[in-house]
């Protein structure tokens, strides 16, 4: 049986790998909601992710975060970072472990948390760049909320997340996340 967690990790990918597999190379030096990124580094920003927590999961050396490591194929990078990320986090007992991150000690379903919503919303803001409309499953979206609610102060000045953005009540899950992050989704 699936672990809930590992569940939404696979439905997360999933869903921005979908996004980055409609993504054209004429696409890769535009803008997104992040600002400070175009959409091929912010490809790079989530397959940094990959494996900065796949080397802190297995204990081997920390990724670069200063290097490309998608290269010209940000989508096969996601997918080689993302199955060995799951691989760890997949291996015997280590959801109940704690391991040591730049933030201190953490559990492993907290860090398994964070990558559902570091690929949710950066997943969103990839296919807002690009003209596309990601997929997020509902209880995605809600464990994305949580983690954000419990880990975002009311002040987010100076932070990468702006206000929260009001949205109409029908809106969809990942642009009640989007908006929740500070994007605005118009």
């Amino acid at each position: 049986m699936t672990d809930k967690r590992l569940e939404q990790f696979d439905q997360a990918g999933a869903a921005i790998e979908s996004v980055l597999a409609e993504v054209k190379t004429a696409q890769l030096d535009q803008p997104t909601p992040c600002t400070d990124w175009s959409v091929r580094q912010l490809a790079n920003h989530v397959v940094t992710g990959n494996l900065m927590f796949t080397g802190m999961i297995t204990g081997g050396a920390p990724a670069d975060g200063g290097a490309d490591h998608v290269g010209d194929d940000p989508l096969g990078a996601f997918q080689k970072t993302f199955a060995l990320l799951r691989a760890a986090f997949a291996a015997d007992g280590v959801l109940e472990r704690t391991f040591p991150t730049p933030m201190g000690e953490r559990p492993a379903a907290r860090l398994v948390t964070t990558r559902v919503v570091e690929m949710s919303l950066h997943g969103w803001d990839l296919a807002k760049a690009t003209g596309q409309v990601i997929d997020l499953p509902p209880a995605v979206v809600e464990t994305a909320l949580g983690a954000l609610s419990a880990m975002l102060p009311a002040d987010r000045s100076g932070m990468p997340f702006g206000s929260e953005q009001q949205v109409p009540a029908d809106t969809s899950p990942a642009d009640r996340l989007a908006a929740f992050a500070g994007r605005h989704i118009a």
